[in-house]
């Protein structure tokens, strides 16, 4: 049988243990047309899948925790630190930066102008536990967003954001606050697999 010309494939976990990760865990599926840079800065725990196309520019430490789904197109470019703590989720396109250069017009711009004449943003994004970036949606340097919050897609963050509400728009405004009966069905869906909730990243 002849393969088809648009087949493609996720990594197995044994290529994936030769490729040079920080960790890698188990259960996890990067799709071969991932883009990485700086694999040796990334910690990624279990159950995890990065859809194609993705771009990782992981010149910072990046930690990936467990039960994390990162979608198709997304860009995430975490020269000054990324963390995504367990359950979180990035929808396609979603696009994360951790530098942001000055739009004011009063330095230079873009990376091939050295740094005495630019004036970079920095700061390690952080996404607590339970979070999820809706499509298309851009997350700004030095932004932590809190447990359990939700980003509708097409939306502009550029402030870190508190635990558990809804937020959308550009830039974000908060909408309401999020449910939490999450955290019962995490706890239920931990407990059938015979697992803590101080274990999921381990």
């Amino acid at each position: 049988m002849s393969t088809s010309p648009f087949t493609s494939r996720y990594l197995t976990g044994a290529e994936l243990a030769d490729c040079g990760f920080k960790s890698v865990g188990d259960h996890v599926m990067i799709h071969e047309h991932v883009n990485i840079h700086g694999i040796e800065n990334i910690t990624i725990g279990n159950h995890v899948r990065i859809d194609p196309y993705t771009s990782l520019i992981a010149t910072g430490t990046v930690t990936i925790g467990s039960y994390i789904h990162i979608g198709a197109y997304c860009y995430l470019s975490a020269g000054e630190g990324l963390v995504m703590e367990d359950f979180s989720g990035l929808s396609q396109g979603v696009k994360i930066y951790t530098r942001s250069d000055d739009y004011s017009g009063e330095y230079m711009t873009n990376p091939m102008v050295p740094s005495q004449y630019t004036n970079v943003e920095k700061g390690q994004v952080v996404l607590k536990r339970h979070v999820i970036i809706g499509s298309s949606s851009v997350i700004l340097p030095g932004v932590t967003i809190g447990e359990g919050s939700a980003v509708g897609a097409l939306s502009l963050v550029n402030k870190s954001l508190p635990d558990w509400g809804i937020f959308s728009g550009i830039p974000v405004r908060r909408l309401r606050d999020r449910s939490r009966n999450l955290l019962k069905l995490e706890a239920e869906f931990l407990n059938s697999i015979g697992q803590s909730t101080q274990s999921t990243s381990a």
